[in-house]
């Protein structure tokens, strides 16, 4: 992974949270001598990807249910290439074992 650049601009974040909360993140932080803010980051970040894999599985679904449409379509080339597949298939000396 490359360093971070010096010319890297950092921006504050500013939040409000109950004392008791902030006193108990504190101290775990402290427990795992890592600073609350690096903590934060990470938590920040894992949120983030968490998302964007999010927002990505809900767009592969979509298309996955897309093709599949498509393939009930006699007329599509998608229902085209299914039907090459499973002749293919059907040639292998495996086939058996494929569609168990």
């Amino acid at each position: 992974m490359a360093a971070a650049s010096q010319d890297t601009k950092e921006t504050t974040f500013n939040f409000r949270l109950d004392p008791a909360l902030k006193a108990a993140f504190t101290e775990a932080a402290e427990a795992d001598r890592k600073p609350a803010a690096e903590v934060l980051r990470r938590f920040m970040r894992s949120y983030v990807e968490q998302k964007r894999r999010s927002a990505f599985e809900a767009e592969a679904h979509g298309q996955s249910l897309a093709i599949a449409s498509r393939t009930r379509d006699p007329k599509s080339d998608e229902h085209a290439a299914i039907r090459e597949l499973d002749a293919e298939l059907d040639r292998d000396a495996f086939s058996a074992e494929w569609q168990a």
